[in-house]
């Protein structure tokens, strides 16, 4: 199936690091020598994400009365680009979604963003089609390097990431389909796999969600500023002791 690529029509410049703070600022150096400040729109600990002096590239926001005229995209480690703006992933996901470009849901003709459900909750897409059961979709936005080589989700404790995990089984015994579809938002890692690291919590709720029938899709980002694209699938792993074995097994 032909992928989809996100476009930016927006200008974008480029500038190198000099600090990200106070979570949602980043100060880049521009070519010219001088500094702009940039709304960068991530909550996570943005662990492996940052290098002083890397390239970032940013859009100008189309409103012209934002506080901050631009916003950090992706930045260019060693290894290859991240994408720092997680706001994207969803649209990201969701062309590929409508596209149907996504083989294990190319099914259903019908995408939905941001429905109700659960315990005060929003699904981040509904999938329906006729003589379809519903299928619900949880997207993750998804950045730490691990140390064996792979990416790894969360980066940091989450307990709202642990509610979609509980709100997913739910909906699987009510005979639904759940899938958590985790973007692989970088150019390097191997595989995806639990940040049991950074949340062992969540990342025994994902290997217990994964056994009572909660669907699990990993899918690299392709980068070619200004297009962004939802690839190849990328394997999915978990510990087993010192080893590594499917995660779906």
């Amino acid at each position: 199936m032909a992928e989809v690529p996100l476009v930016i029509t927006e200008p974008l410049i480029e500038g190198r690091l000099i600090a990200r703070y106070k979570r949602f600022l980043m100060d880049l150096r521009l070519p010219d020598g001088s500094v702009l400040t940039v709304h960068c729109p991530n909550s996570g600990s943005m662990e492996g994400c940052l290098l002083e002096g890397a390239p970032v590239l940013a859009s100008e926001a189309r409103n012209p009365e934002r506080k901050l005229k631009y916003t950090a995209e992706c930045i260019r480690m060693p290894t290859g680009w991240v994408g720092l703006n997680t706001h994207r992933t969803n649209l990201l996901v969701g062309e590929a979604l409508r596209a149907r470009a996504i083989p294990e849901l190319a099914a259903y003709p019908e995408v939905k963003a941001e429905v109700p459900y659960g315990r005060n909750s929003r699904i981040d897409f509904l999938l329906t089609g006729a003589g379809l059961p519903p299928c619900y979709v949880e997207v993750k936005n998804t950045t730490w390097p691990s140390p064996d080589g792979g990416t790894g989700f969360p980066d940091a404790v989450t307990e709202r990431g642990l509610k979609h995990l509980g709100e997913l089984r739910r909906v699987t015994r009510e005979g639904c389909r759940a899938v958590m579809f985790y973007l692989v938002n970088r150019e390097d890692g191997v595989f995806f796999r639990p940040a049991y690291e950074k949340d062992g919590v969540y990342a025994r709720a994902l290997e217990r969600a994964a056994k009572a029938g909660v669907e699990i899709i990993a899918r690299r980002t392709l980068f070619s500023p200004p297009d962004f694209t939802v690839g190849p699938a990328v394997v999915t792993m978990r510990r087993k002791g010192k080893t590594l074995v499917p995660l779906v097994s």
